[in-house]
């Protein structure tokens, strides 16, 4: 019994790190994009912020070079290729 308690507490630590790891990729997404998009620009409407953040995230996973991904882009990083 001890050792699927073990085995169930490491498990769930290792969980733990892992959507750590994602929240740390989702905040600093949402703070590039909040730097180099929202706070540069005054919407008129919902529907204008929508089109401009979507051409934004075009932007950033097709065009943006990454230091951290060697200065590749995410889309040349997942599909292995320009697109």
């Amino acid at each position: 019994m001890r050792r699927m308690y073990d085995a169930g507490l490491k498990a769930k630590v290792a969980l733990e790190a892992i959507k750590g790891k994602k929240t740390i990729a989702i905040e600093r997404l949402w703070r590039t994009v909040k730097y180099e998009e929202v706070y540069l620009h005054d919407y008129e409407s919902i529907k204008e912020a929508k089109e401009q953040l979507n051409t934004y995230l075009e932007f950033y996973n097709e065009k943006r070079f990454h230091s951290s991904l060697n200065r590749k882009t995410p889309a040349e990083i997942y599909f292995g290729r320009k697109i």
